[in-house]
């Protein structure tokens, strides 16, 4: 029974309050997701990237919202809708219903589609250590970039839950050349891109500066400049960007990812931290 599945995967990760049990349930569901899209050979053109990935398929320590792919290769045309399809049935094989919105046709290209359920509560009857409301939803939102910038690399990894399964995915460095990208440009501060840096320099990882230079000439306030992208212009951008944040606005951002254990870390969180760790990434550039 998937019921009792999903009960014994809550124990595992041992959320200390609501919240962290609501982030759980959510990425429970995430990989059932992932497993679908492997099924319908999803990853045969589309690579997995951004913080969802690196929390699944990498154990980093924050919890993460969407579901974001890229194609392999441009195409104005993809829909999403073969995989909707066979994800609805495989949900529904697990007595879950879904109800999707939006099936990706806007212009834009960046096509979108949300995932919603709200059987955990009113079918599966499933065990929770806290209180929460029958009709909750779970919301799971689904984006592909159907014209991505050219340089990214790519690796195989794998899930083990529900099921073992093939995921296509970025490499680390070509996910944080994505990423920097996100924070150079992002016109809102979203602390959960600074949380992913904090991760990536911990591990010595070098961004993929030529996906970075691509994404910088498709999209942003350099667009169509053509810039060459050395480690010296990209330190210099940085070192802009971060002394320009405000670091409050970025703590409350990123908190309700992060487990309880873990909020203390959050509170070192200043200009000073990042412009540090932004001089231990200048070491291995």
């Amino acid at each position: 029974m998937i019921a009792d599945v999903l009960a014994n995967r809550l124990k595992d990760y041992a959320p200390a309050n609501a919240l962290e049990q609501e982030n759980v349930l959510q990425e429970l569901m995430q990989q059932y997701v992932l497993a679908s899209l492997s099924r319908a050979k999803f990853f045969a053109r589309a690579a997995f990237h951004g913080g969802t990935c690196l929390r699944i398929l990498h154990s980093m320590h924050r919890f993460s919202e969407d579901l974001d792919f890229v194609l392999k290769a441009p195409d104005s045309k993809f829909e999403w809708t073969p995989y909707l399809e066979r994800i609805r049935g495989d949900f529904v094989a697990e007595d879950i219903e879904l109800s999707i919105g939006g099936r990706g046709a806007e212009r834009s290209a960046v096509k979108k589609v949300s995932l919603k359920t709200d059987s955990i509560g009113q079918v599966l009857n499933l065990a929770l250590p806290y209180t929460r409301r029958a009709s909750k939803k779970i919301r799971i939102k689904l984006e592909v970039d159907t014209n991505p910038p050219a340089g990214v690399a790519l690796e195989t990894r794998y899930i083990t839950f529900p099921m073992t399964a093939a995921v296509t995915a970025m490499d680390l460095s070509s996910g944080f050349g994505s990423k920097c990208h996100a924070l150079l440009c992002r016109s809102y501060v979203k602390g959960r891109d600074w949380y992913d840096f904090l991760w990536y320099v911990s591990r010595e990882v070098v961004p993929n500066l030529q996906l970075l230079a691509n994404a910088l000439d498709q999209q942003g306030p350099w667009s169509g400049q053509k810039l060459d992208v050395t480690g010296e212009w990209f330190l210099h951008a940085m070192k802009k960007r971060i002394e320009e944040i405000d670091w409050l606005t970025a703590k409350k951002d990123v908190e309700r990812f992060v487990m309880s254990r873990e909020q203390a870390s959050l509170e070192t969180w200043s200009r000073d931290l990042f412009l540090q760790q932004l001089d231990v990434l200048a070491k291995v550039l």
